[in-house]
């Protein structure tokens, strides 16, 4: 028990002293994963047949894959339109419709959470970007059907990694294998 007491108070003691990090009353960061059950209740209470198509960070993702807003796309193929939510705080901030001309490819139940998804990328190149660039990952987003074209109806974490002055970095990130499959710099 003191052990844990202990760790709690070192642990506070170093968040009171780091800059930029939370402030009483600051929502807490989260994984994409972590809100995805609030997100999908409120698209099934919208549409029974919702299924999730889309995941985008809405606020900086910090450096453990974690974000304080996240943004959770659906889409209906009985109503014929997409829903979107975005979550910040443990609660739904906003919902509002998008027509789709067509009818997106649905995310499979199975893929790797953001926080694991960024340690991939920063593994393989993100560190090196943003440290000789002075780069910072700017986008997270899972999305299926784009961004690889050899398996075009893979899920992926596309990473965009940006820095003045200099072209972007995109990492995709095979989001059921956990593994670079594509970089590109523009």
């Amino acid at each position: 028990m003191f052990r844990s007491i202990f760790a709690t108070a070192i642990l506070c003691l170093a968040l009171m002293g780091a800059p930029g990090l939370l402030h009483a009353g600051d929502p807490m960061p989260f994984t994409a994963r972590a809100g995805l059950a609030l997100a999908r209740d409120a698209a099934r209470a919208w549409a029974e047949d919702a299924r999730l198509i889309y995941v985008e960070n809405d606020e900086e993702v910090a450096a453990d894959g974690t974000a304080v807003r996240w943004g959770y796309l659906f889409h209906s193929q009985r109503v014929g339109q997409a829903r979107g939510y975005t979550l910040r705080g443990g609660k739904i901030l906003e919902a509002s419709d998008l027509e789709f001309e067509f009818e997106p490819p649905p995310l499979p139940g199975e893929w790797i959470d953001s926080d694991r998804a960024r340690v991939v990328a920063e593994k393989k190149a993100g560190q090196k970007y943003a440290r000789e660039h002075r780069g910072r990952l700017s986008t997270m987003m899972l999305i299926r059907g784009a961004f690889y074209e050899d398996k075009p109806d893979a899920t992926t974490w596309v990473l965009l990694y940006t820095s003045s002055g200099h072209p972007a970095l995109h990492v995709v990130v095979d989001a059921a294998r956990g593994k670079v499959v594509k970089m590109w710099r523009g």
